[in-house]
């Protein structure tokens, strides 16, 4: 009998918050009106979407009218790129990024190549960090954009924006980040780090899937994705999802400090127990410079797959790595980069769920370790 879920998934996505849900469910079937309406129910809709636009903005130190609603992470992520690209061509083509972006920046950058874009992916040290300096040297007249994530979605390192920013406008070249890791879980400030754009989605902070954003610094030239309407300051055509966008803005609303303080210290508990377990690596930095949810451990001698089949029949929800690229078996391109399985914590898990996963976690890996033929401990 399955045991009950511990859910350490919260990397890939979260669970909804009930508060979310109560904000969202008039929108369903009582405040249903197309924000482009102009009938009252047309108006209402219209309100919820500029007061969930104000709260989002507010949270990273932009304008309304600087956020562009989207139906999530990836959408942001190729609007941001391929938009940024075709209306630079003038100027240049060359994109700069990092060999451990995620899978929506790389493959638009792949797909950018084949339309006569040249890439450069950096590399990271030990630990994941960019160089500043090595940044600076890949920069020529012809780059165009820099995208490098802000919070690493598998092993929880978190750029220096403000530096990296800083060489950017230095420059004078565009700045994204894909922040939708670190959204709400440590600062994102686009005048302070000097951000042009920014990727931010709801579902990894307690909101719902589907919806997302991108901030988009007036003044900066891109073109949309998406063609049709007059939709989102004619950037992203399409009739806007009033019912998520409100959620979304409420799960802003309920991200709290406190909550971050008190996922600290569960993360840190996870990690200062798994690492007493022989022959075991944290992947990524430590303390501050790594995302407050995440702990991500390498096991000499086993595979991860394992790993999480057996936590699975533990009733304890885990991951190898992104789960956009979770049914291949082939290595974490992330992990390769730096040179594993993958626990992400949120505000509903509990210091006794870390506990029960700290005392099964070592038999787990003690048995896989007799069965594996890469063990010779």
């Amino acid at each position: 009998m399955r045991a009950k879920e511990i859910y350490l998934d919260n990397g890939a996505s979260t669970k909804v918050d009930p508060e979310v849900i109560k904000a969202m469910l008039p929108y369903f079937d009582k405040e249903y009106g197309n924000a482009s309406s102009l009938h009252v129910l047309g108006v209402n809709a219209k309100n919820a979407l500029d007061k969930a636009r104000k709260i989002i903005a507010e949270s990273i130190n932009a304008k309304p009218d600087e956020i562009i609603f989207t139906s999530g992470g990836t959408e942001s992520d190729n609007s941001a790129i391929k938009g940024v690209a075709f209306a630079g061509k003038e100027k240049g083509n060359h994109i700069i990024t990092t060999k451990i972006e995620h899978k929506a920046i790389l493959n638009p950058c792949k797909w950018l190549e084949s339309q006569g874009f040249n890439i450069t992916c950096l590399s990271v040290n030990k630990d994941g960090f960019v160089d500043v300096k090595k940044l600076e040297d890949a920069i020529t007249n012809e780059t165009i954009l820099v995208s490098i994530m802000h919070g690493n979605s598998e092993i929880g390192t978190i750029q220096n924006l403000e530096e990296l920013g800083k060489v950017c406008k230095k420059h004078n070249v565009y700045f994204h980040t894909d922040a939708c890791q670190s959204y709400t879980k440590t600062e994102i400030d686009v005048e302070k780090q000097n951000l042009d754009l920014v990727t931010i989605n709801s579902h990894k902070i307690h909101g719902p899937k589907g919806v997302g954003a991108l901030y988009v610094r007036k003044g900066t030239k891109i073109i949309p994705l998406l063609h049709g309407g007059d939709h989102e300051f004619k950037l992203r055509a399409s009739t806007e999802n009033i019912s998520g966008i409100v959620g979304f803005a409420e799960a802003v609303k309920l991200a709290d400090k406190k909550h971050i303080k008190r996922i600290t210290e569960l993360r840190d508990k996870l990690i200062e127990g798994a690492l007493k377990i022989p022959y075991t690596k944290l992947n990524g930095p430590k303390g501050d410079k790594r995302l407050c949810n995440n702990a991500n451990f390498s096991f000499k001698g086993i595979e991860g797959e394992g790993l999480i089949g057996y936590l699975d029949m533990e009733g304890i929800c885990s991951s190898t790595g992104s789960a956009c690229s979770e049914k291949s078996l082939e290595p974490s391109y992330v992990l390769k980069a730096i040179g594993s399985l993958r626990l992400t914590l949120s505000r509903f898990n509990t210091e006794k769920e870390i506990e029960h996963v700290l005392k099964v976690l070592p038999g787990i890996v003690k048995n896989l370790r007799k069965m594996s033929p890469l063990w010779k401990g």
